[in-house]
Formats: C-alpha cells, structure tokens, sequence
C-alpha cells in the first residue's frame, strides 16, 4: 500500500465505498476543494480498496493499471489538451481487465480549455456501463459549468 496516509477524509473513503459494494456509486464525481488537501489522495484510497491484490496496488503506484486511466495537465503545458481527452474515448472502447469497474481519474480539470471540456461533454453524457469518472479540481478556479452540471459534486475540505 501508498506510504501516503489519508487523513480527514475517511468519511468521503467509506461512503464511496459502501456506494460502490451497493451499485449506487454515481458514474460522474466532481471533487472540489482547495489545492492541496488529499482531493487525488482520496481516490487513490478508494481504488487501493476496490483493487484489494497487491499486483494491482503496484500497477496504480506506476499509473499503468488496464483498468485505470489518469488525466493531468503534461508539466510543460498550460491546459489539458485535447488529444488527451480523446484518450478517453479508446479507454472506454476498450474491454475491462477481470470484469471489474474502470475509473478515468481527471486531476485538476480546472485546466481543461474549451476544447478539451467540449469533447469531454460527450462522454460525461454518455458513460459507457461500468465506467467511473473522478475529475478533481482547485475550487478556487473555475471549470464549465457544463461539466459541473453533469456530475455529482463532493466539496472536499479539512475540518481545523
């Protein structure tokens, strides 16, 4: 397991996970909080606890699970491009490792431009079967509030 330990959001964890042994976890969730306080953390946790075996545990600590696809702006660019949101569109195409549940992770998706949120509309509208999306985002910027209406929005913060 991640040396990196969750704390204040084990609450967030255990719902997400009772959602999902329950079948009711929503396929579109919005992650909002301020930069920096475990928003990419936490699902990271959630999938340590659906992905129990430790192989798979190493596939998501090198991000190259089959099951597991992770969006974030490239270090030397300014948004989140195009080209890497219809990354998306093969990953859903594609058939599922073990028959389990595939999660499209989108870290810091207030960096998505126009471009890159319009060709990510459509898939939002029409998730393929047992296909999660996780997009977190810095609630001190902004996103579309196109794609906020498509998801069900999880306000992230730390209680001091």
């Amino acid at each position: 397991m991640s040396k990196e330990n969750l704390i204040g959001h084990s609450s967030h964890l255990n719902n997400f996970l009772s959602l999902h042994k329950a079948n009711k976890l929503p396929k579109k969730i919005l992650l909002s909080g301020k930069k920096g306080i475990g928003k990419s953390l936490l699902v990271k946790h959630f999938l340590y606890q659906y992905y129990v075996d430790e192989n798979s545990k190493l596939l998501l600590n090198n991000n190259t699970h089959p099951n597991v696809l992770n969006i974030k702006r490239k270090d030397d660019k300014k948004n989140i491009e195009i080209d890497q949101i219809r990354e998306i569109v093969k990953f859903t195409n594609q058939s599922s490792f073990n028959n389990k549940s595939r999660f499209i992770i989108i870290d810091d998706a207030e960096y998505l431009n126009t471009n890159s949120s319009n060709a990510l509309l459509k898939s939002l509208e029409e998730p393929n079967n047992n296909v999660y999306f996780f997009l977190i985002y810095n609630s001190e910027m902004n996103i579309l509030d196109t794609i906020k209406s498509r998801c069900l929005e999880h306000k992230i913060y730390l209680k001091l």
